[in-house]
């Protein structure tokens, strides 16, 4: 079985103008902007969760609880470099966009979780790997130390931002399987078996 990659500028132009069709129509576009909106909150406050769970706990007004939850988002506070903001706020839209191409797909295809569930599984491994950068490295770094790789994680050019890169790769992908497959009403998917 071949895997069909966006390899081609047609590709890249088939996904484009598939996602742009399906964000331009009112209610697919507040799916993709919740989605992305989710999408940024998790990845922002997952690096933090105790942070997190102290500030609600406190004795302190909502407003500088807020203040303080806001301080966590890329581009507010000064827990991110201008990049790994910057990829973050990249995969969360592209994750927002496959969502909406998600429920469009499923919507007006008539498909169920079962016969796009890869689209959905691209979905949530996109969100999983980009959600943490340092906690992705440290879970993998626990796995690879099973088998002796531990140390080489260390040497990371991006300190971890590779994860996200990986996040945005299977986003990408998983976005062009879905244009791919609503190309001229076909409900192709995913071609990876699962």
């Amino acid at each position: 079985m071949m895997v069909s990659l966006p390899t081609r500028r047609a590709d890249w132009r088939l996904m484009g103008r598939t996602a742009r069709l399906v964000v331009t129509i009112p209610a697919y576009a507040a799916v993709a902007l919740a989605a992305t909106g989710a999408g940024l909150t998790a990845f922002s406050l997952s690096l933090n969760v105790s942070l997190v769970v102290d500030t609600l706990s406190l004795p302190i007004s909502t407003g500088s609880k807020v203040e303080l939850l806001v301080s966590l988002y890329p581009f507010v506070g000064t827990a991110f470099t201008p990049l790994q903001g910057g990829l973050l706020v990249v995969v969360a839209a592209t994750l927002g966009v496959n969502v909406a191409m998600v429920a469009y797909h499923f919507r007006e295809h008539g498909l169920s979780l079962q016969q796009g569930g890869t689209s959905v599984l691209g979905a949530v491994l996109g969100a999983l790997g980009a959600g943490c950068a340092a906690c992705g490295s440290a879970i993998l770094l626990g796995l690879l130390s099973l088998v002796g790789v531990s140390t080489s994680l260390l040497w990371l050019p991006l300190d971890g931002l590779e994860f996200a890169v990986v996040a945005l790769l299977v986003v990408v992908l998983s976005t062009y399987w879905l244009a791919d497959g609503m190309r001229g009403g076909q409900i192709n998917g995913c071609p990876v078996d699962v």
